[in-house]
């Protein structure tokens, strides 16, 4: 499975899909912190948020962890 997460999200109106792909299990307290924040709970749960400043810079956190994709 390949991550579609462009190396930089931005603010925008749209809806943002964003799926944990990565453990977190020996990453950073903070990386771990940022995926909680982001209401991910395990691999391969999807949360749908908006793109805010906020949720982008959170996602724009931890790449290597998730995929990001426009939500339909």
């Amino acid at each position: 499975m390949t991550a579609i997460t462009p190396k930089k999200v931005r603010v925008s109106s749209t809806k943002l899909s964003i799926t944990q792909v990565k453990s977190v299990i020996g990453g950073k307290q903070s990386q771990r912190d940022t995926v909680r924040s982001l209401g991910l709970k395990r691999i391969g749960h999807t949360v749908v948020r908006e793109a805010d400043a906020v949720t982008v810079g959170m996602v724009n956190t931890v790449p290597h962890l998730v995929k990001v994709e426009e939500a339909k």
